[in-house]
């Protein structure tokens, strides 16, 4: 969803990230990966202008900042 919202594509935010495309494919599947490599990839996604909202009752999400 965030990067939907950004209009990022998979190999764009893979570049910034600095991981390959498959990657971020896992992540999105929800696969379990590396503590650095989900930190990279939420960096370049806060980069970008999403923001990650902590989960207040109704589930965590995201947002575009303003």
């Amino acid at each position: 969803m965030a990067r939907a919202a950004t209009g990022l594509g998979l190999r764009e935010l893979a570049q910034n990230a600095g991981v390959s495309p498959n990657t971020v494919s896992r992540l999105e599947r929800g696969e379990e990966l590396k503590p650095a490599t989900v930190l990279a990839i939420r960096t370049a996604l806060e980069a970008a202008g999403v923001e990650f909202i902590a989960e207040n009752g109704g589930g965590a999400g995201v947002r575009l900042k303003k």
